[in-house]
């Protein structure tokens, strides 16, 4: 229990001192691909959420996603991609493949659907290599592109927002 609060506490300062130095690159392209980093402790949703997009235009290929739970029970099977806590390393790296794989994808966009900062979904998010990022306006500022300022459980009114400045911003 310790160890794993001295864990969290290194990776936070690591990622922390790393977004400090994040250059944001600004893209034209238009949204294609979407990835979501989704936080099961507080948001049940996922499918629902998918529909959103779906039901803006975004084809239900172009769309993948990955869960963190805060707690996998040993005989746990999932037909998605999760990981946690446990996935995370002293040297702030994560190591599970299916989240390696996950954020070294380039995306067009990346949905980071949680409002609660959390280590392992902080570093996801700072690790991805999505051209525009989309988060809750409550995590750090420096990590999204563009926030939100809504909770997690209204992803109706996240998805009505998103999609309203994704039009703006000539993103769709």
């Amino acid at each position: 229990m310790f160890f794993n609060y001295l864990k969290d506490l290194a990776t936070k300062k690591i990622v922390k001192q790393s977004l400090s130095n994040v250059k944001h690159i600004t893209s034209d392209k238009k949204i294609k691909t979407i990835g979501i980093i989704f936080d099961e402790s507080y948001f049940y949703e996922r499918e629902a959420l998918v529909q959103e997009l779906i039901l803006n235009g975004i084809e239900e290929k172009d769309i993948k996603f990955i869960v963190f739970k805060d707690k996998i029970k040993k005989n746990e099977v999932f037909d998605f991609p999760v990981f946690s806590f446990k996935d995370l390393t002293w040297i702030a790296t994560l190591a599970n493949p299916q989240v390696n794989i996950f954020v070294k994808e380039p995306f067009d966009l990346l949905i980071n659907y949680y409002d609660t900062e959390k280590t392992t979904l902080l570093l996801a998010s700072h690790l991805s290599k999505a051209n525009f990022k989309v988060g809750f306006s409550l995590i750090d500022n420096r990590l999204n592109h563009f926030m939100i300022n809504t909770n997690a459980e209204n992803y109706k009114v996240f998805m009505d927002e998103l999609f309203k400045y994704l039009k703006i911003l000539n993103k769709i």
